[in-house]
């Protein structure tokens, strides 16, 4: 379909920087080659270090085609780019110095490229070029040994895949697995049907997860009171929810799972556990498993199990006074995420585990293993401690939570104002925003039911403690119970009107199907579905809220 590519293939051996074509001992390929897909293996005769692999096609895109680029992690920016748009990377502000430093700690800013040009753009995992109604797709089988980058440049009429192997060594005689490509071309739903067969993903074991969490109006400030208040407000509302999800705030530090603050939660998290299920609710609980804050007690006591870097600990998240991160790949740190695991779904009883910020066990390549393959066997390893409870995937890069996690966020984390701040637009991409949520939670749809369960993040219905309308909240609420499965409120629905309460069960008992999401003008974003058997459309602005059609 694409024909085949030209090898881009640098390397170092010993001394030397050589390239696929000047080597002449170094190294070996031999690929696979059908209409459907492109494999390629390098056979190393001495030892090498990649610095460059990429797959050169030349292709012709359509006048007035689009290109779908999706963003590395769960929080970043994806979307469809038409021929004279601009992907943007870390914006001026924070672009250099200590602010680059904690603004790239989220993304690919430092092993992937923003040219920051008319008609070019890069995705994660897969992509595809829209002409109308058919779509051209190309995407990886396999991740796990480093991710794939597709480049698209317009002018150039070139697709570029790229690999990251960065961190990997490969040894006199080892042959090694560099790409695993699956092409189709054919309408929407043919080419991730097509996409998700290859890849032989089970389908998710649910298909909606309606209910609570207590992150999006108390924030980290929620205690024991709150919390039973907002549980009983959900019992009372008689909504149609079924989980009730504790957030960040619950524990002595981050890092320190299982040291409750006593002052917030005296009766402890087991308690709480029982009294959600005494009212009929599943629980979840928030964790950041790879992440420790410095003042925890973990931080403190194991300073081995932290990842550094120029011998100082890497931070990996700005909040709680700043977080380091966890040796993914350390025995230790893993023995005790097990113990973590076994307390909060064992012992505690809760139902399902919301693992955020997971990005960070592969921020940089560690014992001669990429970033792709470390978050492949974090992944794997969580999957195995959560075992047949429930895994929601939030800041994770996506295609190690295909079939891995049973729920997975989809965006960015949506803001108290439904029109984007100033500050939203002067970071990074994935910083929170309504916009941002919404964007990336319609073009990511297509992963709904096929890779995991879609999660857009809450939707509100409150009246205060928030910057939206009336007409903007009920707009989020049904463009999430479309576009996802996941369907949270984080509101105290005790104080639901009439009204209110009517929306909510709408939105979740809503069962449409997607057909198509696509830009219709510029910011306006228009949704296609079936709904009890009828087609229907939403179209709306993504700006200002506004409904163009319904």
């Amino acid at each position: 379909m694409l024909g085949q590519p030209r090898i881009r293939f640098a390397f170092r051996c010993g001394d030397d920087i050589l390239t696929a074509k000047a080597s002449r001992d170094e190294v070996e390929f031999t690929y696979e080659y059908t209409d459907r897909g492109y494999r390629l293996w390098v056979l190393a005769h001495k030892e090498i270090t990649p610095l460059i692999c990429e797959l050169i096609y030349q292709y012709p895109y359509p006048e007035g085609s689009t290109v779908y680029a999706g963003g590395f992690q769960s929080w970043t920016h994806s979307r469809e780019y038409g021929a004279h748009e601009v992907q943007k990377g870390l914006r001026l502000p924070v672009r250099y110095g200590v602010a680059r430093k904690y603004a790239s700690a989220f993304g690919d800013y430092d092993f992937a490229s923003y040219s920051r040009r008319e008609g070019e753009c890069h995705s994660f995992y897969y992509t595809y070029i829209r002409n109308k109604d058919e779509f051209t797709f190309a995407g990886s089988l396999d991740e796990s040994r480093g991710y794939t980058i597709f480049y698209h440049n317009r002018d150039g009429k070139q697709l570029k895949i790229a690999k990251d192997l960065e961190g990997l060594t490969l040894r006199a005689g080892e042959r090694y697995k560099l790409f695993d490509l699956y092409f189709c071309k054919g309408s929407r739903d043919e080419v991730f049907d097509s996409y998700f067969a290859e890849l032989a993903i089970d389908k998710p074991r649910e298909s909606k997860l309606c209910g609570y969490t207590s992150w999006y109006n108390l924030f980290g400030k929620i205690d024991e009171k709150s919390i039973m208040r907002d549980l009983d407000g959900l019992k009372k509302a008689d909504i149609g929810a079924t989980i009730f999800q504790i957030d960040d705030g619950y524990q002595a530090a981050v890092g320190d799972w299982l040291e409750t603050d006593d002052e917030k939660f005296p009766s402890g998290m087991k308690k709480l556990c029982e009294e959600i299920h005494s009212r009929g609710f599943k629980a979840g609980l928030w964790l950041a498993p790879y992440l420790c804050a410095r003042n925890s007690r973990v931080a403190a006591e194991h300073p081995d199990w932290l990842v550094k870097k120029d011998g100082k600990p890497v931070i990996g998240n700005v909040g709680w006074g700043g977080a380091y991160v966890l040796d993914s790949t350390n025995a230790e740190v893993k023995k005790y995420l097990e113990k973590v695991f076994s307390v909060v779904l064992n012992d505690w009883g809760y139902d399902m585990v919301k693992l955020d910020f997971l990005y960070a066990a592969a921020m940089y390549p560690k014992n001669c293993k990429t970033r792709g393959e470390l978050m492949t066997d974090a992944m794997q390893f969580l999957r195995a401690c959560v075992g047949e409870k429930w895994l929601l995937g939030c800041g994770v890069p996506l295609f190690p939570a295909f079939g891995t996690c049973d729920f997975c966020r989809v965006g960015s984390d949506v803001d108290l104002s439904f029109r984007e701040r100033i500050f939203s637009r002067l970071t990074n991409n994935e910083i929170v925003s309504t916009y941002n949520a919404m964007t990336s939670s319609a073009f990511r749809q297509h992963l709904n039911g096929r890779a995991f369960v879609c999660d857009p993040d809450v939707f509100f219905l409150r009246d205060k403690n928030l910057k939206f309308t009336d007409a903007q909240k009920k707009l989020l609420a049904t463009f999430n119970s479309l576009v996802g499965g996941v369907l949270f409120v984080s509101d105290n629905a005790g104080d639901y009107s009439e009204e209110q309460k009517k929306t909510a069960r709408e939105c979740f008992e809503r069962n449409a199907v997607v057909k198509d999401v696509r830009y219709k003008s510029k910011n306006v974003l228009e949704i296609s579905y079936i709904e009890a058997g009828e087609q229907k459309t939403l179209c709306f602005n993504m700006r200002s809220g506004r409904i163009l059609k319904q």
